[in-house]
């Protein structure tokens, strides 16, 4: 469901909304801080003693969220603000430990993932419920006959089964990327302040503490990662804003084979039954391709650190995470609640004949839900 502010976040929900906030990424630098101290007094590297106050403090704070991001402006980030609060907080005799050999960016990178972790779970949920709606129309219209339209013109026959079916591998597609990313694609980040720390054992240890992978190496120049993850959530966005467009299209007063089931008003035409889920699908997606844009030109930062294109990375995949949420959820209710009127599509299809027909159509719609009940049973 939709955020109840008035512009922007209305086009998430609230739970990505939560899972991205301020607040966790806040918890996800502190998990960080928590897990290196824990790995490091494990290997002798910090006293047990000042690893278990360093625990005991990311956990307890309190840490002023408002009061952190004030303050990181005067070093563009917001790790030297909070380890300064932290090393307060566990006191003058364990205060040297707290953040011993990382730098910024290890805490920045890793929280990045431990965020993303809990978004792409949101994300997939999201991304099921919106397939198996699809593989639901897929399977009930798999022989209802429509026009197909290409260049929007009517072309030949095809089904909405097998429209719907389509939809359904794009968001399908959509899924199998982030799912591998959430499985394998989540690395943690230590390589101290300019990449060379070399404790491979250190990082593998931080890894198994935070549930994330082992990198070979630092990868704080090599942005690849973000990149991808930002462009799956993107496509992600987009499966979603195609399935609303077609319907945006469908729902034409001069087409209106389908109507939205919870329409928009308009101010001053009180006739209109707007597709307001779809057209907010359709903003998420441009927000979102944006944004990735933003991680894409953030890839040729400067030597070991970027000035200002890695800072361009937080925000970016915050409203990536956000937006694509919305997409997903928007459209899921779109179907859900679609009026889908089948003797509207018959008289628009008239006399047209030709090509493969509806037959092959619904062949090729049974085919796709075979092939999403087959994979998800296998994810299951």
């Amino acid at each position: 469901m939709p955020s109840d502010r008035l512009f922007g976040p209305s086009l998430s929900t609230d739970k990505m909304s939560a899972a991205v906030s301020d607040d966790a990424w806040l918890m996800a630098m502190l998990r960080f801080e928590s897990a290196l101290a824990a790995v490091q007094a494990r290997l002798g590297l910090i006293p047990e003693e000042a690893g278990a106050a360093i625990g005991a403090a990311s956990k307890r704070g309190p840490f002023d969220v408002t009061s952190i991001g004030r303050q990181a402006a005067e070093s563009a980030s917001p790790v030297v603000p909070l380890v300064a609060a932290l090393q307060h907080a566990v006191g003058k005799k364990h205060a040297p430990f707290v953040h011993h050999a990382a730098t910024s960016q290890d805490t920045l990178d890793t929280a990045m993932m431990l965020v993303a972790r809990d978004g792409l779970d949101l994300l997939l949920d999201g991304l099921d419920t919106l397939a198996a709606t699809c593989s639901s129309l897929a399977r009930t219209h798999r022989a209802t006959p429509m026009a197909a339209r290409t260049l929007m013109q009517v072309a030949l026959p095809t089904t909405f089964g097998y429209k719907a079916a389509l939809w359904l591998e794009g968001v399908m597609d959509a899924r199998r990327r982030l799912a591998a990313l959430r499985q394998n694609g989540l690395a943690v980040q230590l390589g101290g302040p300019v990449g060379t720390f070399d404790r491979h054992d250190v990082v593998v240890e931080l890894a198994a503490e935070l549930g994330l992978t082992a990198p070979e190496l630092p990868w704080h120049s090599v942005r690849s990662r973000v990149v991808e993850l930002g462009s799956a959530m993107a496509m992600a966005a987009g499966a979603a804003s195609k399935i609303s467009l077609d319907v945006i299209l469908l729902a034409q007063s001069e087409v209106a084979e389908v109507a939205p089931g919870k329409p928009g008003g308009s101010s001053s035409m009180k006739h209109k039954r707007n597709p307001a889920q779809a057209v907010e699908t359709r903003a998420a997606f441009a927000l979102a391709a944006a944004n990735a844009g933003v991680l894409l030109a953030a890839m040729p930062g400067e030597h070991e650190r970027s000035a200002g294109a890695w800072q361009s990375e937080w925000p970016a995949l915050t409203e990536l995470f956000r937006v694509t949420a919305g997409a997903v959820d928007r459209t899921a209710e779109l179907l859900a609640d679609l009026h889908i009127d089948t003797a509207r599509m018959k008289a628009n299809l008239g006399p047209v004949t030709g090509g493969h027909g509806v037959d092959a159509a619904a062949a090729l719609a049974d085919r796709a839900v075979e092939m999403y009940t087959e994979e998800m049973s296998h994810d299951r």
